[in-house]
C-alpha cells in the first residue's frame, strides 16, 4: 500500500514513527526518533556501556560524551539526519542513526545497543526503521563503517535481505546497504515479525514463577479461586498470593505486594478492582515482571490523566517489556507437561491434547472447555483474549504457527483486531494447521462506517467476513458445538481427498437418514447406502470398513450403527478399528444410535469419531472437504502494478479532492475517465442536448452507436426503457433521438451516444472500501437484471487470479459466461477485469466505491458500459509500514 502521507516540516518531530516493538527473545521495546530531551538519557546509557561496545561504535576509547557530542546524537533534523531510540521504561537500551556523510544519495549508519540487551534484536529492529525513513527521504543506500572484529554488527546487515556489498580497507570494512525492498528482504522481515511475536506470547504461556495479585482470603472470589486453580492442578513452579492485607491465602503466605516477593515474576495475574489495576501494573513494572493476564474489568470506566485506564494500562505495560491478555479474561490454560498453567478461575478440568482455543468471551469459554471435556477434546493451550488491549487472535496465531504440540486451532471471534493481518498469518498457517472459527455476529447484517455515503450501508459484512476467512482457508462453523465436532475430526483423522462417501449401515432407514445428510453437506454418495441388516455383527463391519477403505472411488466412510435387541457396540468399534489399521488413510466417522458421544472410538491407538447423528458427521466432512479443496488450491498471483501506471489514477483523485475534501460521487464523464487511466476498458460516449449533437457525436465516435436518455432510473433495452441499439447510420441516430426525446420528456433533456459493444453478458461489477476489512470486490448479473441481485459472492483483496477466477465461478454470471464462450475466452476477459479493479482499490484505496453496470463481457474482451465512481479521503493508518505491535 503506497505511503500517503506528507512528510513533516523539517526540525519537526515525527510522532507517527514511535511504535512498540516485539523483539526476537519476546521481550518488547518502544521504538521513537530520538529528542533533544533525550540528552541525560543518552549520556546515563553511554556511560553503562562496556569499553568494548563503546570502542566498536566510535572507534576510539570514549568514557565520556562531550555536550558537543551529546547536541549532534539528539538533535537531528528528520531528514538528512535521522535517528531512533529503543526504550525500556524510561532508559534507553539501544541506539541507531544515518547521517548523510559524502553522497548525497547515501547516508552513513551506526548503532550501539546496551550490553545487558544484546543479542535480543534490538538492533535489526532499528536498521529496519532506519532503512524506511531513509528511503522516505529519498536515499538510495546506507553505509556502515565497522571493525573485523565487530561480527554482531556484520551479522545484522548481512541477515537483513536487502542488497549488501562491503569493501576492506585500512583495517575497516565498509558495508553498503541498498534500500530497495527485494523478496528476500520482505520475507525476512514478515518471518523476524513472526518469530518475535511467538515468543512474547511464549513467554507468557511458559511462565517459571507466578504471582496472583488480588487473591483474596475467601473462598468464591475470582483471586482466590484462581490461585488454588494454581496450587490444585499442578503448576510447576512457585505461585504467590498477593494481598494488600498481607497474611495467607489458602494455607499459603501472602505478600502486600509485588515488590515484596524475593523471587523473580515471570507472569503476574491481576484480580484487583479496576481503579487500583494501574498502580499495581507500575508495580510489576519496577519488579521486572515478564508479561500480565489482567481479569479485571470495567478499566475503560476509569479515567488517568485524561485516558482511559485500558489505554493507560496498554501503554505502561509495554514500555516496561510486559505483554497484557485482557482485561476482562477468563485467564490462560497451558496444559504442556513442564508447566502445567491452570491460570483462571474456570472450575473446569481441562484433559492435554492438541488443540489451542482462543475465545473474546469468558462465560462461552468456560461451556466451550466443558463441553470440549465431555466429547473427549484435549487442549494444548487455551487464552481468553477478553477485551485485547495487546494480546490479539493474530499474535495467538503466530504462537500456534510454530507450537510443536498444536495441530488444530480453534477460534471464537467476536471482533478483528487487523483483518489483513489476520488473513496474511491465516493463509500461510491454514495449510499445515488447520484453522476452524465461529464468528459471532451474523445477526447484523450490514456494516455501517458512520457515514450514508457510497455502498457502506448496503455492503453485507457477514459475507465479507465469510470471504475473507474462505480465502485465508479457515474452517467456519456456525456452533461452538460444530467448533469442537470438527476439531475431534481433525485431531484423529486425515483430510478427505475428495467430497464421495462410503455409507454403510445395519438399517435400511438410518442408511436413508445418512445418505440425506451426506448429499445436504454438499458431499456425494459413492454408490448406495451398503446395508448390512440387522443380522450384522462385528466381522460385517470390519469386512465393509475394509472394502470401502480399498476401494478408489471412496474418499471418506460413515459408519451408522443402530443397536439391534442385542447390541455389541464394543465389539463392532473394536471391528471398525480394525479395519483402518494399515489401511490407506481415509477419514471414518461412526454413528453408534443411542451411544453416549463423550469419547471416540478407540481400540489399538485408532481413534474414530463417534457422532450421535449422521448429520452432525455429514457436515464435518462437508466442511474437511471444502478445506481439502483449499488446501489442493494454488496460491495464486496477485497483480504487480508499477506506481508509475497508477500515477494518472493518483493525480486525478488528487485533483478531485483538493476541490471537495470530504469526497464525492464522479458524474458519468468522470467516472469514465477515472476508470479510463485505471486501465479498464470503458465505453467511449458523448453527452448530447439534441439530434444534431448526437449524430455529431456518433460520427466522432464510429458506427455502429448506442443512444441512451440519461434520466430513465433503469434501463430495459428498446426506446421506451430509455436505449436504442444498433444505431448503423446518422439518419438512424437522429430518428431514434427525436423518438426517444417525444417519448420520454425530461429524461432525454441529456442524452448519452456511446460505442456499441461487442456481444456479450452482462454483468455488474461492485468495488468497495469497507471500514474494517479493506477493499471487497463482488460480482452478480448486470443490465436490467441487476436488481434481482441476492447475496452477490464478494472477495477481500488483495485479489489473486485464483481468488478472482473462484468469484467468477460462485457467482450466477458463470453460466453466462460460458455460454457466450464455451472455450473460456469470455470468462479470462472476466478475470482481468476483476483483477484489475481490484489491483486500483487496493494501491488507490481514495477510490471509495466503483459499481460498473453494465460490463459487457464476450469473447471479444470486456467493456465498462455505464459506472459510478465516488472518491474519499485515504483513512488508513498513515504511520510507515514498519515493525510494530
Amino acid at each position: 500500500m503506497p505511503e500517503r502521507s506528507e512528510p513533516p516540516p523539517a526540525g519537526t518531530y515525527p510522532a507517527r514513527w514511535e511504535a512498540d516493538v516485539a523483539l526476537a527473545d519476546g521481550g518488547t521495546v518502544h521504538v521513537r526518533p530520538v529528542r533533544p530531551d533525550d540528552a541525560e538519557r543518552v549520556r546515563a546509557f553511554h556511560a553503562r556501556q562496556s569499553r568494548e561496545s563503546i570502542y566498536f561504535r566510535y572507534f576510539s576509547p570514549m568514557p565520556k560524551l562531550s555536550q558537543r557530542e551529546l547536541d549532534r546524537l539528539t538533535r537531528v533534523d528528520y531528514l538528512t539526519r535521522m535517528a531512533f531510540v529503543a526504550l525500556l521504561g524510561d532508559d534507553i537500551v539501544g541506539m541507531g542513526s544515518y547521517d548523510m556523510w559524502r553522497d548525497p544519495r547515501s547516508a552513513e549508519v551506526a548503532f550501539i545497543v546496551d550490553d545487558q540487551h544484546q543479542g535480543r534484536g534490538i538492533a535489526t529492529v532499528l536498521l529496519e526503521y532506519l532503512i524506511v525513513a531513509a528511503r522516505e527521504n529519498g536515499f538510495e543506500a546506507l553505509t556502515a563503517q565497522v571493525l573485523p572484529e565487530n561480527r554482531r554488527m556484520l551479522s545484522v546487515f548481512h541477515r537483513a535481505g536487502f542488497e549488501v556489498s562491503s569493501t576492506f580497507e585500512e583495517g575497516v570494512i565498509e558495508v553498503r546497504l541498498g534500500l530497495e525492498p527485494t523478496a528476500e528482504s520482505l520475507a525476512l522481515i514478515e518471518e523476524r515479525e513472526r518469530v518475535a511475536e511467538a515468543r512474547s506470547v511464549e513467554r507468557l504461556l511458559f511462565p517459571e514463577t507466578v504471582a496472583v495479585i488480588g487473591a483474596g482470603r475467601e473462598r468464591g472470589g475470582m483471586g482466590h479461586e484462581l490461585f488454588r486453580n494454581l496450587l490444585e492442578r499442578g503448576f510447576e513452579g512457585p505461585v504467590f498470593p498477593v494481598n494488600r492485607e498481607g497474611g495467607h491465602v489458602a494455607s499459603v503466605r501472602a505478600f502486600a505486594s509485588v515488590l515484596d516477593i524475593p523471587d523473580e515474576i515471570d507472569l503476574a495475574v491481576i484480580v484487583v478492582p479496576a481503579p487500583e489495576v494501574p498502580a499495581v501494573v507500575d508495580e510489576c513494572a519496577r519488579k521486572r515482571v515478564r508479561g500480565l493476564v489482567v481479569v479485571s474489568a470495567d478499566l475503560d470506566a476509569i479515567e488517568v490523566d485524561g485516558r482511559s485506564g485500558a489505554e493507560v494500562v496498554r501503554e505502561r505495560a509495554l514500555r516496561w517489556g510486559m505483554r497484557v491478555i485482557g482485561p476482562e479474561s477468563l485467564g490462560v490454560i497451558n496444559t504442556a507437561p513442564r508447566t502445567r498453567l491452570h491460570a483462571s478461575f474456570a472450575p473446569v478440568q481441562v484433559e492435554p491434547g492438541r488443540v489451542g482455543f482462543l475465545t473474546q468471551s469468558g462465560t462461552l469459554g468456560i461451556a466451550a472447555l466443558e463441553h470440549a471435556r465431555r466429547v473427549g477434546v484435549g487442549i494444548s493451550v487455551f487464552v481468553d483474549i477478553g477485551a485485547r488491549v495487546d494480546v490479539s487472535g493474530n499474535d495467538l496465531l503466530q504462537f500456534w504457527d510454530t507450537d510443536e504440540r498444536t495441530d488444530v486451532v480453534l477460534l471464537y471471534l467476536e471482533t478483528f483486531g487487523n483483518p489483513r493481518k489476520f488473513t496474511r498469518i491465516a493463509r500461510r498457517m491454514a495449510r499445515t494447521t488447520p484453522i476452524v472459527a465461529v464468528k459471532a455476529g451474523r445477526a447484523a447484517p450490514f456494516d455501517r462506517d458512520g457515514s450514508d455515503d457510497g455502498l457502506a450501508a448496503t455492503w453485507p459484512t457477514d459475507a465479507t467476513v465469510d470471504a475473507m476467512l474462505a480465502q485465508s482457508g479457515v474452517i467456519r462453523v456456525d456452533t461452538p458445538v460444530e467448533l469442537f465436532d470438527v476439531a475431534r475430526v481433525l485431531v484423529h483423522q486425515p483430510v478427505p481427498r475428495g467430497r464421495r462417501v462410503a455409507v454403510l449401515t445395519n438399517s435400511r432407514g438410518s442408511g436413508v437418514l445418512a445418505a440425506d445428510a451426506v448429499v445436504g453437506a454438499g458431499l456425494e454418495l459413492a454408490g448406495e447406502p451398503v446395508d448390512l441388516t440387522w443380522a450384522a455383527g462385528p466381522d460385517a463391519y470390519e469386512a465393509a470398513v475394509g472394502t470401502a477403505l480399498a476401494d478408489d472411488g471412496v474418499d471418506a466412510v460413515l459408519v451408522v450403527y443402530a443397536p439391534p435387541m442385542r447390541p455389541r457396540r464394543a465389539e463392532v468399534a473394536r471391528a471398525i478399528a480394525a479395519a483402518t489399521t494399515g489401511a490407506e488413510a481415509k477419514p471414518v466417522l461412526a454413528t453408534f444410535l443411542g451411544a453416549e458421544i463423550g469419547t471416540s472410538l478407540v481400540t489399538g491407538g485408532s481413534a474414530i469419531p463417534l457422532f450421535e447423528f449422521p448429520t452432525e458427521a455429514a457436515a464435518v466432512l462437508g466442511r474437511l472437504a471444502s478445506y481439502a479443496e483449499w488446501c489442493a488450491r494454488p496460491v495464486g498471483t496477485v497483480p504487480d502494478l508499477d506506481d508509475a501506471e497508477l500515477e494518472a489514477v493518483r493525480t486525478f483523485v488528487d485533483d478531485v479532492l483538493g476541490t471537495a475534501p470530504q469526497g464525492r460521487w464522479l458524474d458519468r464523464d468522470e467516472s469514465a475517465e477515472l476508470l479510463r487511466v485505471a486501465g479498464l476498458p470503458v465505453a467511449r460516449h458523448r453527452i448530447v442536448t439534441s439530434a444534431a449533437e448526437a449524430v455529431a457525436a456518433a460520427e466522432t465516435i464510429g458506427f455502429p452507436v448506442v443512444l441512451k436518455a440519461t434520466g430513465v432510473g433503469r434501463y430495459h433495452r428498446g426506446e421506451e426503457g430509455g436505449v436504442a441499439l444498433d444505431l448503423h447510420d446518422a439518419a438512424a441516430v437522429a430518428t431514434a433521438y427525436e423518438r426517444m426525446a417525444a417519448g420520454l420528456g425530461e429524461a432525454m433533456r441529456l442524452a448519452v451516444v456511446q460505442e456499441h459493444a461487442p456481444p456479450g453478458a452482462d454483468l455488474l461489477v461492485g468495488g468497495h472500501q469497507h471500514a474494517s476489512f479493506g477493499g471487497v470486490v463482488s460480482l452478480g448479473i448486470g443490465g436490467a437484471m441487476a436488481a434481482a441481485n441476492r447475496d452477490l459472492p464478494v472477495r477481500v483483496l488483495p485479489l489473486s487470479d485464483v481468488d478472482a477466477r473462484l468469484l467468477i465461478a460462485s457467482s450466477p454470471v458463470a453460466d453466462l459466461l460460458a455460454a457466450e464462450d464455451p472455450d473460456g475466452a469470455a470468462t479470462g476477459h472476466c478475470e482481468a477485469f476483476l483483477l484489475r479493479l481490484g489491483a486500483v482499490l487496493d494501491h488507490v484505496p481514495e477510490v471509495a466505491d466503483v459499481l460498473a453496470n453494465p460490463v459487457i463481457v464476450g469473447a471479444a474482451g470486456a467493456l465498462a458500459v455505464d459506472a459510478w465512481v465516488r472518491l474519499a479521503p485515504y483513512r488508513w493508518d498513515p504511520r510507515p509500514p514498519v515493525r510494530r505491535l
